[in-house]
């Protein structure tokens, strides 16, 4: 399956190259990858990861619609969704959602699988379907979000011996800091 990992990691870097311009042609690549990936994280036993995937599919369909519908200007011109910062009141209930769903996915795995990172595997999950919302309703700190995220991913690929997409999210942590300079100016 290496020759998948190989394809997957190259389309996430033209998909992080496509988020860090702002690029709406972000959401193919956002479908693409995932869809490859489902092979690769169900031969590691990643399910978690697995499971993701199928959510990233899904959130991308969602992305490309809030992206494209924007706010409901009558000018089509600035129909495009704005970058904008998190509302503060999204703070609280973003963190209970990813509590939530980490002791879910990590109750899961450590029950009904043979997983052997089963918290590892929720945490990243978790963590990375906040951020994914985020970024679909374009707020600026889904960059931080993701730092923390692909940190985390890059250290549990490793582990898992997947070396490539290990590379590939400790490459996206870096481009993620400088994304999010780049969004707020942007959004400035």
């Amino acid at each position: 399956m290496n020759y998948l990992e190989i394809l997957g990691t190259v389309i996430g870097i033209v998909y992080l190259y496509l988020e860090y311009r702002a690029s709406a042609w972000l959401w193919l690549a956002s479908i693409a990858m995932p869809a490859i990936y489902l092979v690769v994280y169900y031969d590691a036993g990643l399910y978690a990861d697995f499971g993701i995937s199928i959510y990233y599919i899904l959130a991308s369909l969602y992305g490309i619609f809030c992206w494209m519908k924007g706010r409901g200007q009558n000018d089509s011109a600035e129909r495009a969704l704005p970058i904008t910062h998190t509302p503060k009141s999204f703070y609280v209930p973003l963190v209970i959602v990813f509590l939530a769903i980490f002791a879910v996915i990590w109750y899961i795995l450590s029950r009904f699988t043979d997983s052997t990172v089963p918290c590892a595997d929720a945490f990243t999950t978790a963590l990375s379907i906040v951020a994914m919302w985020m970024l679909a309703r374009k707020f600026v700190e889904q960059w931080l979000v993701w730092i923390v995220a692909d940190i985390a991913c890059a250290v549990l690929y490793a582990y898992k011996g997947l070396w490539f997409t290990g590379g590939l999210y400790l490459a996206y942590a870096v481009i993620a800091v400088f994304g999010y300079r780049k969004w707020k100016r942007l959004m400035n």
